[in-house]
């Protein structure tokens, strides 16, 4: 079955326009047959035509085809055949090809051999390949190169206007930068922006947090101007960041995996109500290893996610974590449920806790969000702000957003061992435990 991902079919769009009109194609309401095999994807798509469109993608190469008349490269239906097949891939069931389908591979073949001379077919096919490769990151390096350079303008442009210009700004002045970084192929830096509109105003300390994202930018920058001086682990970071994506499939096959009993220890879940595209974000705790680790799924509007998690769960199996300074994010290579759970081993004290977090952020200056277990803390009201305490008199502000009072009538007073994120200013708790009981807050 296809190994595209979203995050890899987002890269390949031409533009801003073109990924909004895939992903709300990436339903199966919109195509009248699907299909797949080790070789292709295809689909017919419903469009203006009286007939469908007939869609297809070459796996060995993502080369692509399709029959609508869009000058575009790829097309709408071309990417929505892509996101649909990454969030739903039991979808396109693993058929024998229609003729039109084997007849396009055939064709791109022979158009292979017949380049290549008097080469081996496999070899030629490689090549081309290989060559192919380096042609698109060429291009691609040029337009991110492009892109960071505009950003870098529009940064400088708003700290020349002043962070209160930033609360009166027209949601235009946001989207519009997001927008021409999508055009650029950096997806990862266009969210970052969006994430930035909402700030001003939003908290008593938002020009502070404000700041800080533009300075994760502005580094974000400067880091892939000089990506070659970087250690290896920092470069994955940045083009990470950026946008790139890596091979959930490739990962898995290449990497060692970590054999432990994970817990699910929260879960978010984002939707999209333009695109219909949900995001759902699982924290995971080893319980031998003490290690945190993030899965992130994708699926669209009322389609299930591939993986059924919950908050509570325990399941015993491997995990492999994508490459960085400072791993977060991971995927199974395989699991299964267990019955048992367990009271996650975490910090014993805010200061271990806090020395931790600095080691991280030396890693990786970008990490937004650290997710850590404090053992035996209590909460605490001191006027309008509540505070995270331990035995030893050491406090951490508690987000306003969380569910304070809630904690505080499950503690009653008494420790607790407690899960949350941490980013820098405060802490969000997310799960605790009364005793040995599992509390989502």
């Amino acid at each position: 079955m296809s190994s595209i991902t979203a995050e890899e079919a987002k890269a390949l769009a031409p533009d801003l326009a073109s990924l909004k009109a895939a992903q709300e194609l990436a339903d199966i309401c919109h195509w009248v047959s699907l299909g797949a095999n080790e070789a292709a994807l295809w689909g017919e798509c419903k469009g203006s035509a009286q007939k469908p469109y007939k869609v297809q993608v070459d796996l060995s190469n993502r080369g692509f085809a399709c029959t609508c008349p869009s000058r575009k490269s790829p097309c709408k239906h071309v990417l929505g055949l892509m996101l649909l097949a990454s969030a739903s891939p039991t979808i396109l069931k693993d058929t024998t090809p229609p003729a039109w389908v084997s007849e396009w591979l055939e064709k791109r073949t022979d158009q292979t051999s017949d380049h290549a001379g008097q080469a081996e077919p496999d070899t030629a096919s490689s090549q081309s390949r290989q060559k192919d490769a380096a042609r698109r990151a060429a291009r691609r390096e040029k337009l991110v190169a492009a892109g960071l350079e505009t950003l870098d303008l529009w940064l400088k442009d708003l700290i020349r206007q002043g962070l209160a210009f930033a609360q009166s700004a027209p949601a235009s002045f946001w989207e519009q930068q997001s927008a021409r970084l999508v055009d650029a192929q950096l997806p990862g830096a266009a969210r970052m922006v969006r994430e930035m509109q909402g700030i001003p105003g939003a908290s008593p300390n938002w020009a502070e947090i404000l700041l800080l994202k533009m300075a994760r930018l502005q580094l974000l920058i400067q880091a892939y101007r000089r990506l070659e001086s970087l250690p290896e682990p920092s470069r994955t970071d940045v083009r990470t960041l950026l946008g790139w994506t890596i091979n959930r499939k490739e990962l898995i096959l290449s990497s060692p995996a970590l054999s432990d009993d994970w817990l699910v220890m929260a879960q978010t879940l984002e939707e999209d109500e333009t695109s219909g595209l949900r995001t759902q974000i699982n924290w995971l705790w080893g319980k031998t290893s003490r290690k945190p680790a993030q899965l992130i799924l994708f699926a669209f509007r009322t389609r299930p996610f591939e993986d059924h998690l919950f908050p509570g769960l325990t399941l015993r199996g491997d995990l492999v974590y994508f490459p960085g300074a400072y791993p977060l994010r991971a995927v199974f290579k395989s699991y299964r449920g267990l019955e048992s759970t367990f009271v996650p081993a975490g910090f014993p004290n805010i200061l271990a806790f806090l020395d931790a977090y600095s080691t991280a952020l030396g890693l990786n200056p970008w990490l937004e969000h650290f997710p850590v277990v404090l053992e035996h803390v209590t909460i605490e009201k001191l006027e309008t702000n509540w505070l995270l305490c331990d035995g030893e008199n050491q406090a951490i502000p508690v987000s306003p957003r969380s569910p304070c009072w809630e904690l505080l009538s499950l503690s009653g007073g008494h420790p607790l061992t407690v899960f949350g994120l941490w980013d820098g200013f405060a802490f969000f708790p997310m799960t605790a435990w009364e005793n040995e009981r599992f509390v989502r807050l």
